[in-house]
């Protein structure tokens, strides 16, 4: 599990470090540079390097980048103070440019001549390496500040930050890495990220003598005549059962039975009462589902007030485990969110932006500038557990975050969405996983099962049913 810091907690511990633990700033730029230094003779060998130069902590690392480089073999290094605004220096080629312009403070617009080097960079077809975040890119919300250097490389330093992860971070900081220079971090009030060997706790070994009923039994919730196929992509019963489930019902309206029965014969289906198009709310039909340890609700219900009816009925009398996503979550906005408070079991919800935007009627922009901030609050007021869904997304009970940085851009389909209700709804079913945890299991996996997906095949022809379908390598390699 790895930390992922805001700017300003990155400060406090930058001064805690100097002013409580006696390490003075001047070591600390010294190590900062150094690892980068490290960094780029571990992976390059030599060429030719040009390191830009900054104002700040920034510079001074460049400063001594350059030195230590100027020393290894193989390396050929000349420094251009960006500030100066000379740029003659760019005419000449460069196998490795190493950007030293602004630290991840920089909560401005880049303009003038700083801008001018950064369009330069990005224009020299050189190996770019960023000194903890690339100049431009904000180091909160990896939003570009105008203009940011797109690096190939970013040696975060002693700790990643958000801003590599969120909205634009991702394009901008090519591959990232930290390096550890001896800055203190304390406490748990830090943003996080798993890794495989945080997700396979979640899969132990079993004993010999069990049987299904040991394993967590899940049903899905949803389907209408236009869209007989958002439950079954939720690959719902498949999913689940290759998570470790030992059982999965599917739960449709009868005018989607037949699309269903034969499909997934793994799965029991439960046939529930609908209008010719829609479900229609039996609380008899409902209340038979609640034998199951998780419901999954709302991919292709539509949004109808009968639909309302059993999402509410489901909050306010199932004492499992919920996950709610696509037409659930607008129905909910449609219909009202209070219900919320009304809930007997334990909610996941996963929207996207423009879910997420209408159901807490924040503007997307506000949301995209804070996804993080948005999503704590939401889940403290109604005690639920929220993942956003972006690029980077986030998983927060309103106590403690996670922020998801698997996957891949091929992943941006239709029914991408409705696989990912599966899997969290397939790692929910493992009654032994406290449930925000199983949440932030469940993203990784979903988005590692896509980066799997993509190399099997490529990133414009992957579908949402390759990523369940690659699953088995991927728990196969978590360890």
């Amino acid at each position: 599990m790895e930390r992922i810091l805001t700017v300003e907690q990155m400060r406090a511990a930058d001064e805690f470090t100097i002013s409580s633990l006696g390490i003075s700033g001047e070591i600390l730029t010294e190590r900062a540079a150094a690892a980068v230094a490290d960094e780029i003779k571990k992976r390059l060998y030599g060429g030719r390097v040009l390191v830009c130069i900054g104002k700040g902590n920034n510079g001074e690392d460049g400063k001594i980048i350059a030195k230590l480089l100027s020393s290894a073999h193989g390396f050929s290094v000349a420094t251009i103070n960006v500030s100066n605004g000379i740029f003659k220096m760019f005419d000449k080629k460069y196998d490795i440019i190493v950007d030293c312009i602004f630290g991840t403070g920089l909560n401005r617009e880049v303009y003038g001549i700083y801008k001018k080097a950064i369009e330069k960079i990005n224009a020299s077809g050189s190996f770019v390496v960023a000194c903890d975040i690339p100049s431009g890119l904000n180091g909160n919300t990896g939003k570009v500040m105008g203009v940011a250097v797109k690096a190939n490389l970013t040696v975060a330093i002693q700790e990643l930050k958000l801003g590599h992860f969120l909205n634009d971070g991702p394009d901008y900081c090519g591959e990232v890495i930290s390096r550890d220079i001896g800055i203190s971090i304390w406490g748990e009030d830090f943003v996080k990220r798993l890794n495989g060997e945080d997700v396979i706790k979640c899969f132990p070994e079993r004993k010999r003598n069990v049987h299904k009923g040991n394993f967590g039994k899940v049903c899905i919730l949803g389907g209408s005549k236009n869209f007989p196929g958002s439950a079954l992509l939720s690959l719902s019963g498949i999913t689940a059962l290759k998570l470790g489930n030992g059982y999965v019902n599917l739960a449709v309206p009868d005018c989607v039975y037949n699309a269903c029965a034969v499909l997934h014969p793994e799965c029991t289906v439960t046939v529930l009462p609908d209008d010719g198009n829609n479900l229609v709310f039996d609380r008899e039909k409902i209340g038979s589902l609640f034998r199951y340890d998780v419901i999954v609700v709302g991919m292709g219900m539509g949004v109808t007030e009968e639909n309302y009816k059993i999402i509410s009925h489901i909050i306010k009398n199932f004492s499992g485990r919920l996950v709610i996503d696509a037409d659930g979550l607008n129905t909910l906005s449609s219909f009202g969110t209070d219900v919320f408070y009304q809930k007997k079991c334990d909610i996941v919800i996963t929207p996207h932006i423009g879910e997420f935007s209408r159901l807490s009627g924040e503007e997307k922009n506000n949301i995209i500038n804070d996804s993080i901030g948005y999503a704590q609050r939401f889940s403290e007021k109604y005690g639920i557990t929220v993942v956003l869904k972006s690029a980077a997304t986030v998983i927060t009970d309103g106590k403690e975050t996670y922020l998801n940085t698997t996957g891949d851009a091929g992943m941006a389909k239709a029914g991408s969405g409705d696989v990912l209700s599966g899997i969290i709804g397939g790692m929910l079913g493992k009654v032994e996983t406290e449930t925000l945890f199983a949440a932030a299991s469940g993203c990784y996996l979903f988005g590692r099962a896509g980066e799997y997906a993509v190399k099997k095949s490529n990133r414009f022809c992957v579908s949402a049913t390759d990523f369940s379908a690659v699953l088995p390598d991927v728990i196969n390699d978590l360890s």
